[in-house]
Order: structure tokens, then sequence, then C-alpha cells
């Protein structure tokens, strides 16, 4: 069985961003100030999906809402680093997917 390439989905990382920083009362202009962006387009453009934030960009949002960049990436790979076997891992992991779906809620 060949193993799929993992593929970030760019609408959904976007929508994700979004979705989190509605949840942390922020406005774009937030985002745009603390990024130190010239204008607000590029974060608009992250929204519509029509590109992802750089690399800097997301490890500064992984800071300003305080959640790993993983938390911010969406795309077609399952959780699930195999190499990870620990017990304590797997219980903080299920705890953080039960928080993240409580707040989707």
């Amino acid at each position: 069985m060949r193993r799929r390439y993992p593929v970030i989905d760019v609408e959904k990382t976007g929508q994700n961003i979004k979705h989190i920083m509605q949840m942390r009362g922020m406005t774009v202009k937030d985002i745009q100030s603390f990024l130190e962006l010239s204008t607000p387009q590029s974060i608009y453009h992250w929204f519509d999906g029509r590109n992802l934030p750089t690399l800097d960009n997301l490890y500064a949002l992984s800071e300003l809402f305080c959640l790993p960049i993983d938390a911010l990436i969406k795309g077609n790979r399952e959780f699930g680093y195999r190499w990870i076997k620990n017990a304590e891992y797997r219980r903080i992991i299920m705890y953080y997917e039960k928080i993240v779906q409580n707040s989707a809620a």
C-alpha cells in the first residue's frame, strides 16, 4: 500500500485561523498590528484560502494564540505521529481534542 503524502488544505487552514481569531475576540487589525503588516490584505487572503501565512507568520500566530503551529494548520494528515508511543502524550492529545471540540460547539 502506498503511503499518501500529507498536504495542507489552504482554505481550511485560513478558516481555522479566522475561527481562532474570532474565538479570542481579536480583529484583523489586531493581527495586522501584531505581525507588523502594512496592509490587512494578506490576512484576508489567508481567510479566503488564496494563500498561506509564511512560516514566520505562522510561528508568530502560534505565539499570539498560545497554540502550537500544528493546531493552526489543517490538512489531510490524520493526527498521529507514529513514533510517539507515550501514554501520557496520548492522554494530553485526547484532552486537547476534547477542548477543541467543546470550543467549536
